[in-house]
């Protein structure tokens, strides 16, 4: 990490003490995993789904170390809208109601628009864009049946500004920013509020190793505290936004990141 200093990080406050929660690509590293720790942290009952089911499990078994019966995991792909649907019926038979859903699962990738096949574009729409769509559904469904409900996105800033080699992505991303906007404004008379966050560098174990220097260099000169973001600091606002602090916020998207253009 490079910056003046680390930043601290906060011991629970009881914010979601109670509610249940479903959390996509939550497999143990970056913001997904960071998030589910955090909501446990915060005293809910997590359901963490990933596509990549060894890690998946792992990531279960590590988590219910720390909270024995308040974590549980189901394998999705949220480009298979089976899969999707066995994952939110899930979340109702387990828990009986569904409060908080956090659509993490994203796709991203490097390539030139004039190079870029039509299955490299189409793959980061669907798992990035349609598997947020996906979800959305899901969840509005059994939240408005139920009286209401939190759902907070994962965007990108670069789904506001230009980034060579990230056309697909940036699609999908501010995409993600108007299907909440939309969606908020629907959900309401369900009382489901519907927001999102927009990072930039929030680095993992994973990222670290398709990012290349002078790409991280690059990208932490441009924020304004000289770093990249640690996953936990997304983590933290997505409580914030499914937490009763946030209750008069809907359609926004909320920048993690001094880069909003």
């Amino acid at each position: 990490m490079t910056g003046v200093e680390s930043p601290v990080y906060e011991p629970g406050h009881g914010l979601l003490k109670g509610r249940t929660a479903v959390i996509t690509a939550a497999a143990g590293a970056g913001i997904g995993g960071a998030t589910a720790r955090r909501f446990l942290e915060e005293g809910a009952r997590v359901l963490i789904s990933d596509a990549h089911t060894r890690r998946l499990k792992e990531y279960e078994a590590e988590l219910g170390r720390g909270f024995p019966g308040a974590v549980s995991a189901v394998p999705c792909d949220v480009t298979d809208e089976a899969q999707v649907r066995a994952l939110f019926d899930a979340a109702a038979e387990e828990h009986g109601r569904l409060d908080v859903v956090v659509n993490n699962a994203g796709l991203g990738g490097t390539s030139a628009l004039v190079d870029m096949t039509d299955e490299q574009w189409s793959r980061v729409l669907d798992v990035t864009l349609n598997g947020t769509f996906r979800c959305t559904r899901a969840a509005l469904r059994l939240m408005r049946d139920s009286g209401g409900g939190v759902i907070v996105n994962n965007a990108s800033v670069v789904g506001w500004r230009a980034q060579a080699g990230q056309a697909h992505y940036a699609a999908a991303k501010a995409g993600v920013m108007a299907l909440t906007r939309c969606a908020a404004v629907e959900a309401a008379g369900y009382g489901v509020r519907v927001n999102a966050v927009s990072p930039s560098l929030a680095m993992h174990p994973h990222l670290v190793k398709v990012t290349s220097a002078e790409l991280l260099e690059e990208l932490t000169g441009r924020e304004a505290f000289g770093r990249y973001a640690e996953p936990w600091e997304v983590a933290n606002v997505i409580v914030f936004l499914a937490s009763g602090y946030s209750s008069y916020m809907t359609g926004e998207v909320v920048a993690v990141s001094s880069q909003h253009a």
